[in-house]
């Protein structure tokens, strides 16, 4: 077991079977003791009985309950190891249309609270951790409608490089996994259409969408690499390669499905 005797805190993990849960998941089956956070209480509960761990309310766009977050993981098995964030609210507008309020809702967690998550979990993490963020490849690859979700994860991907310098000294490493699309269970059945999947597969290398378990597998393997820090790693099947399929790619592919 790869974290036997480890702690690591996993936050945005409530959805059963979305990232932030599988990423849980794999931190315990490497014997990992894990400490799970999201708004929603009660799911994440049935994620902490599953895998032996401990259960935080925290809302990761809420800087002091990310502090008692941390202040919690510490005071239930002493100082962590592995911090990961995972926690996404994808609102979604166009830079003509978005209001003010859904512009700074998606800044309070895809990057204010990355800036707090970081801050809170160094100061009980072990000098040597690692400390993990998942981006998105509309930071760098636009889908139109995704701006306010995707500058927020841009400006994520430059606090990376800074929270890499400023920890460094302690041995602290701060990367971000930057995934292309993941099937999950909030993601609406968006890929159950084979038309929409073929419109994926057309421009990923690998041939298929993401599942939680890639990325999964990616940030525990991450968490264990020493000498790598202050890097946006894409995760993507090598979608970053190419582009994303065009709204009119997606319609098209449906209405292809429906008739």
């Amino acid at each position: 077991m790869r974290f036997k005797n480890k702690v690591a805190v996993v936050l945005g993990a409530s959805a059963e079977g979305g990232t932030g849960w599988s990423i849980a998941e794999a931190f315990a089956a490497e014997g990992a003791k894990v400490v799970v956070g999201a708004r929603r209480i009660e799911p994440l509960r049935v994620l902490a009985d599953k895998i032996g761990g401990l259960a935080v309310a925290c809302d990761g766009g809420v800087p002091e309950q990310i502090e008692a977050m941390a202040a919690k993981a510490r005071e239930a098995y002493g100082p962590i190891d592995v911090a990961v964030n995972s926690a996404a609210r994808p609102i979604l507008g166009t830079i003509a249309e978005a209001s003010l309020k859904g512009i700074q809702k998606s800044l309070d967690v895809n990057y204010i609270g990355h800036i707090f998550f970081i801050r809170y979990m160094a100061a009980v993490m072990k000098d040597g951790g690692a400390i993990t963020i998942i981006s998105s490849s509309s930071s760098t690859q636009p889908v139109l409608t995704f701006y306010p979700y995707a500058c927020a994860k841009a400006a994520t991907e430059s606090l990376i490089r800074y929270a890499a310098l400023e920890f460094g000294p302690r041995g602290i490493r701060v990367n971000s996994v930057v995934p292309g699309p993941i099937d999950t269970p909030l993601a609406g059945g968006m890929f159950d259409a084979p038309e929409v999947q073929a419109a994926f597969r057309r421009e990923i290398p690998l041939g298929r969408v993401a599942q939680p378990s890639d990325i999964a597998e990616a940030v525990v393997r991450l968490a264990e690499i020493g000498y790598l820090t202050g890097v946006n790693v894409p995760v993507s099947g090598g979608l970053h390669l190419n582009r994303v399929p065009h709204e009119e790619d997606i319609r098209s592919a449906r209405d292809a499905q429906s008739r």
